[in-house]
């Protein structure tokens, strides 16, 4: 998920206020008769949340309020002082903020984690750039940290420590999956950064909590006989949409396209004389990818599946879909286990276009375009670049270290007659 409430540093400095010890001038570049030079770096970091060195030894406190970055001369180069100052500084500055500093707007220095939650979803909600399913799921996270942690709703946000957090983290990362472990941590920063922003709170209290490792799921793919065997089992079922289902699955298969990608897949989109598909995803959101649509090359068992599709349903509108079931889970499971073959998913059938991409000889640059990715091939590489086993056993058989004989740079030619 993107990070949204990171915000950018300024790399600014307070000019000296009325009654503070405060200034203003730019840490990077000095403008002189209008014109901007660049210089060596000025700050160091300190490994101290709040306090920075300069690079005269000098250290500095710095906050941030209301959005902007507050900075104070701490007056010492000895590391000890300047964290006993900083403490200081960070007391102050709290006492301010409790005291009406946040200039009226309306913030209290009570702010509640479910304020501050709040908050921090209505900018999800303005943000133009997030799709609705990640609003969604930033709401599903909210509500498993609220089960998970109780009264945090209703604590001050103020009144919530490091430890705290830790010990929440300690608990839930035992049950909760890696992803969504990581997750909740990122709301949980999130929400803790408007708290920082508003003036409230000084340091974000969950910056320090790690991260769970992330282990790759391991699928077990169908073979291409296994995969055959089971669309046929599928389409010789006797359910209503047992042939639905059966072309649904060869659709994910032969085309890469995600789940809502094929949901969204209208006969206008199939481009028989280029023999290309126009992918377009969402009719808003457009693809998971954030363009509005891409286009991928059929490839035979693709323009086969359509071709046939088409003519069972000539007249239905060029806007009409060209699959009738949007899932076949549950047929998919049951063919799966008629075969022998592991259980997989929608998604997984993605994984299964990619792998024979691969084994195919079809380039990862290419195969990543296909699939709709921008990195030019780095995900595929982590995520799809599992080749199974007897394929990778085949490939191994033709690394040898064993000398090639030369061939002798002589053309014969025939014997003249």
């Amino acid at each position: 998920m993107k990070d949204y409430a990171t915000q950018r540093n300024t790399n600014t400095l307070n000019t000296q206020s009325q009654g503070g010890n405060l200034f203003s001038k730019t840490a990077d570049t000095d403008t002189q008769g209008g014109n901007s030079f660049n210089r060596k770096k000025v700050w160091n970091k300190t490994g101290k949340e709040n306090l920075v060195r300069h690079k005269s030894g000098r250290y500095y406190a710095r906050v941030s309020a209301k959005g902007k970055e507050v900075w104070k001369s701490l007056k010492t180069s000895h590391f000890s002082v300047a964290q006993a100052r900083l403490a200081e500084f960070l007391k102050e500055h709290r006492q301010r903020a409790g005291n009406g500093g946040n200039g009226g707007s309306g913030i209290s220095a009570k702010m509640t984690f479910g304020e501050a939650a709040m908050s921090h979803l209505r900018d999800l909600d303005n943000n133009v750039e997030i799709k609705p399913r990640t609003r969604a799921y930033y709401r599903e996270r909210l509500r498993a940290l609220e089960k998970s942690w109780p009264l945090l709703s209703t604590t001050e946000i103020r009144k919530i420590t490091l430890g705290d957090c830790k010990q929440w983290a300690g608990k839930y990362g035992k049950d909760a999956s890696p992803t969504n472990y990581n997750n909740t941590i990122s709301l949980l920063r999130h929400v803790f950064a408007v708290a920082v922003e508003a003036g409230v709170i000084c340091a974000n209290p969950a910056a320090m909590l790690k991260r769970a490792p992330l282990r790759g799921k391991e699928i077990h793919l169908p073979t291409a006989a296994q995969f055959n065997a089971l669309v046929e089992e599928m389409r010789d079922g006797h359910g209503r949409f047992s042939r639905d289902c059966a072309d649904f699955v060869e659709g994910l298969a032969y085309t890469g396209m995600r789940k809502g990608e094929a949901n969204a897949l209208e006969w206008r989109d199939l481009d028989f004389n280029a023999s290309e598909i126009v992918v377009r995803g969402d009719a808003v959101t457009g693809t998971k990818g954030g363009e509005g649509w891409r286009r991928v090359p059929m490839i035979p068992d693709a323009r086969t599946l359509f071709e046939r599709l088409r003519a069972e349903r000539p007249r239905e509108p060029l806007d009409g879909k060209v699959f009738q079931v949007c899932e076949c889970q549950k047929a998919l499971d049951r063919a799966l286990k008629k075969v022998g073959a592991h259980r997989i998913t929608h998604h997984d059938l993605r994984h299964l276009f990619a792998t024979r991409c691969i084994e195919s000889g079809v380039d990862i640059p290419t195969v990543s375009r296909w699939l709709g990715h921008k990195d030019g091939g780095a995900l595929l590489m982590k995520t799809y670049g599992h080749l199974r086993r007897e394929h990778s056993q085949a490939q191994a058989l033709k690394v040898t270290f064993a000398p090639t004989p030369k061939s002798a740079d002589i053309v014969l030619f025939p014997a003249e007659a």
